[in-house]
């Protein structure tokens, strides 16, 4: 019998939603078979099977929430191999059973204690010299939970501690303190909760509670990790681009026949790649070990999407034209509204371009995307009065904003960044070479 686990789509993801089965109980399938559908905060992705054999259980019920990475969802019988007995083919009294009976839900509360992947502590002992008897994965908790096993009465066969005793024990032990004896360390360390709206005196019945889904609360733990983790700063630069809009209308005419419409954005996106390639300290990304320096421009550009936001990536921008950009960009961003990106299509960029300027922002600051090292905020073009050659004139200008990690990139570093932009945004004509 081959285990079919709950796959992880991304190097973050936890967990996920089993949003469609695409196989049945009795269906044969064979390696690369599409078999099931699973939502991640990101994206909806299909999972292709592994093995070969014939489907014998579904574990988990698609449209089931909440399914912890490497948690077994089906199970296939190997070419040639034997099923497991149906729970008819055996009476239910049998104690032989019960181990065949219970995988299903002992598989699906597995991965909800970490402290079975630890080896579990030896079997302790009463003050009498007798061993307590206790199972492997209750004297773990017990051990991680700081929970005394002599002191707990077992219920499980022949009076064996198990884990329920552990947690009832734990639960007793911990709950009367928590108020009288937390310690001003322990409790200065916690997280500050927010607040909830009756405590700010808004009545209940006067709004409307739409819970957080997977992104919200994906998105909502990034951004937090970002602003606390990352010192950031930003530098400011304004562009003139009459030339960029000029040079536009005329790429556009003639991409006219095939279907192809190049965007201010498309302009952003190559000419940032162009200037990572000429600063190349600026294509960088913190890590624990040291900076990692990449050696291709892959530009993330933010994609807002129905309930957050996602950023996928156009890979090596900076050897693709104009053209390829614009057909890449629109493709992956009607795919990542449809959510039907692959995770390598958004993890995995070394540079991000954010841009508002269609909602007529005029200028703001992004947040870093971890682990890269800087992010650009691109504003509306619109007409202002600058001065050349001692008079006022009016020029279409453009403002923007690079966010960067001091830690990869500095002041210096990024001036030098924007230095190199700020000529290729504004006569855009080497960028066609």
């Amino acid at each position: 019998m081959t285990d079919i686990l709950m796959p992880a789509l991304s190097p973050t993801m936890e967990e996920g939603v089993l949003a469609k089965w695409h196989v049945k109980v009795g269906d044969v399938v064979s390696a690369g078979d599409v078999i099931a559908e699973i939502e991640t905060d990101k994206a909806t992705m299909e999972v292709e099977a592994v093995d070969e054999g014939e489907v014998t259980d579904i574990l988990v019920a698609e449209g089931t929430e909440g399914v912890k990475v490497n948690t077994p969802i089906a199970r296939l019988k190997d070419e040639g191999g034997a099923a497991a007995p149906k729970p008819a083919e055996k009476p239910a009294a049998k104690t032989e059973d019960a181990p065949k009976a219970e995988a299903a839900p002992a598989a699906a509360e597995a991965p909800k204690a970490a402290t079975a992947a630890a080896p579990a502590p030896a079997a302790p002992k009463s003050d009498s010299g007798d061993r307590i008897f206790s199972s492997p994965l209750a004297r773990r908790i017990a051990a991680q939970n700081g929970v005394d096993l002599k002191s707990i009465k077992g219920t499980g066969p022949h009076g064996r501690i198990v884990k329920r005793d552990v947690e009832a024990a734990g639960k007793a032990s911990v709950q009367p303190a928590t108020a009288s004896s937390a310690s001003p360390a322990a409790t200065a360390a916690e997280p500050r909760k927010a607040q909830s709206l009756a405590q700010m005196g808004i009545p209940d019945g006067s709004y409307d509670l739409i819970p957080l889904d997977g992104m919200k609360k994906a998105v909502a733990r990034r951004m937090v990790d970002s602003v606390q983790n990352v010192p950031h700063f930003p530098l400011f630069i304004d562009c003139e681009i009459d030339q960029l809009m000029a040079v536009r209308a005329k790429v556009n005419k003639m991409l006219e026949p095939q279907g192809i419409k190049v965007s201010v954005n498309d302009f952003v996106i190559k000419a940032a790649a162009l200037a990572l390639k000429m600063v190349p300290e600026a294509n960088a990304s913190y890590t624990p070990e040291g900076i990692a320096m990449h050696h291709n421009a892959d530009v993330s550009m933010a994609v807002a999407i129905d309930g957050g936001l996602i950023t996928p990536i156009i890979k090596k921008a900076e050897t693709k034209g104009l053209a390829q950009i614009a057909t890449e960009s629109k493709d992956l961003a009607k795919r990542a509204r449809d959510r039907k990106l692959k995770p390598e299509e958004f993890q995995g960029g070394t540079f991000s371009v954010s841009n508002l300027g269609m909602f007529g922002i005029k200028q703001f600051t992004s947040i870093i995307n971890e682990p890269q090292g800087c992010i650009m905020s691109v504003g509306a073009g619109e007409q202002r009065a600058v001065v050349k050659n001692g008079q006022v004139v009016p020029a279409t200008v453009m403002t923007v904003t690079l966010t960067c990690d001091h830690r990869v990139v500095d002041g210096a570093t990024g001036a030098r960044f924007l230095q190199a932009f700020k000529p290729l945004i504004e006569d855009p004509v080497a960028m066609l070479a």
